[in-house]
């Protein structure tokens, strides 16, 4: 696994995040809504697999 994000991500997850007015300048409120939307689509993600490879077994 890398975890380097790319600069082009980084910027955008950057600018999606930031706040001038929060002491750590990012706005925690939004950047954990993007990280369970985030979690939610992988989990659905994973559901879809899950289904698809039972199907497969039958």
């Amino acid at each position: 696994m890398d975890p380097e994000v790319p600069a082009s991500d980084y910027g955008d997850i950057e600018e999606l995040i930031t706040s001038d007015d929060s002491p750590v300048g990012i706005d925690a409120r939004k950047t954990h809504i993007i990280i369970i939307h985030e979690l939610l689509q992988i989990e659905e993600w994973i559901e879809r697999l899950e289904r698809q490879v039972a199907g497969k077994g039958t």
